[in-house]
C-alpha cells in the first residue's frame, strides 16, 4: 500500500517518536504517541521535510556509537606500547586510525603534526588499520618502531616520502635509526598481528567504514574532518573530562 501523509510507515512513525525522545525527553515522546497528538498536520511536514528523518537516523546512529564506543573505551584508550604521537603523557587525548597508503591519512597526518606542535599536552594513539592494498608492511613496520620508541619518526619519515613499497618501508626504518634485525623480526610477530586484528575490530565496533577516523573523548569523528574540527573536539573532551574530575571530587 503506498505511503501517504496521513498513513506513514512504521518506520517513520517510529522515528518520529524517536526524534520526540530525543528532543523532549522518551516520556514526553510516549505520552505524545500513545495519546495520539501527532496530528496529520505533524505527519505530513514530516513528509515534505523528509531531511527532518535522516537527522534523527543519523541521531540513533550516532547514539549507538557511543555506547559502542563505551564497551571498548578503556582498551581503545591503551596503545600499542610506542604507538603514540606528540606527548606519551599528555592530558588531552586522540586516538587516529590510520593508513599509509590511504591519501586522505596523508592530509590528516598535517592536521595532526600541526595540532602536536600547538598543544604540548596533547598525545595521539595511533591505530594501524592497514585497509588499502599493499599497506600491511607499513603498518607492521610502523609497530616495530613503535617497539624502539621510534614511531613518530617512522610514521612522519613514511608519510613524507610516500614510498609505502616493501623497499620504502624499508629505507624509511634505516632512515631513522631502526635496529633493523630486531625490526625485521618484531614486524612479523604474534604480537604486532594480534595489535593490527585488534585495530580492526575496534574499527568495525565503532561503525568507521574507512581511514582516517579520530576518537576524542566520546566524539568519534571519521573522515578527514580538518585540524580545527580536531581542534575543537580534543578542547570539548577535555573539559568534558576536567568538569567529570571537578564534580567527582
Amino acid at each position: 500500500m503506498t505511503e501517504t501523509a496521513s498513513n506513514p510507515s512504521p518506520f517513520r512513525q517510529s522515528l518520529l517518536t524517536a526524534l520526540l525522545a530525543l528532543t523532549f525527553g522518551f516520556l514526553g515522546a510516549a505520552i505524545w504517541s500513545y495519546a495520539g497528538l501527532a496530528d496529520n498536520r505533524t505527519r505530513a511536514y514530516l513528509m515534505d521535510n523528509p531531511s527532518v528523518l535522516q537527522d534523527v537516523a543519523e541521531a540513533l546512529a550516532a547514539e549507538g556509537a557511543r555506547k559502542r564506543l563505551a564497551s571498548v573505551k578503556e582498551e581503545l584508550y591503551t596503545p600499542f606500547p610506542g604507538a603514540v604521537m606528540g606527548n606519551p603523557q599528555g592530558s588531552k587525548v586522540l586516538v587516529e586510525f590510520t593508513d599509509y597508503n590511504c591519501p586522505y591519512c596523508a592530509g590528516s597526518f598535517q592536521d595532526v603534526m600541526q595540532l602536536v606542535s600547538e598543544d604540548p599536552e596533547l598525545k595521539v594513539i595511533m591505530r594501524e588499520w592497514p585497509i588499502f592494498e599493499g599497506s600491511e608492511v607499513a603498518a607492521r613496520m610502523a609497530l616495530a618502531a613503535a617497539k624502539q620508541d621510534r614511531y613518530q619518526a617512522f610514521h612522519t619519515a613514511l608519510f613524507e616520502r610516500g614510498d609505502t613499497s616493501p623497499a620504502g618501508v624499508e629505507a624509511a626504518a634505516e632512515a631513522v635509526g631502526l635496529d633493523m634485525e630486531r625490526a625485521r623480526t618484531d614486524a612479523i610477530s604474534e604480537e604486532v598481528s594480534v595489535e593490527l586484528v585488534r585495530n580492526l575490530t575496534f574499527a568495525q565496533s565503532l561503525g568507521f567504514s574507512g581511514t582516517p577516523a579520530f576518537v576524542t573523548g566520546d566524539t568519534l569523528l571519521p573522515g578527514a574532518v580538518g585540524a580545527d574540527r580536531l581542534r575543537e573536539a580534543v578542547t570539548e573532551a577535555a573539559s568534558g573530562a576536567a568538569s567529570g574530575a571537578s564534580t567527582a571530587s
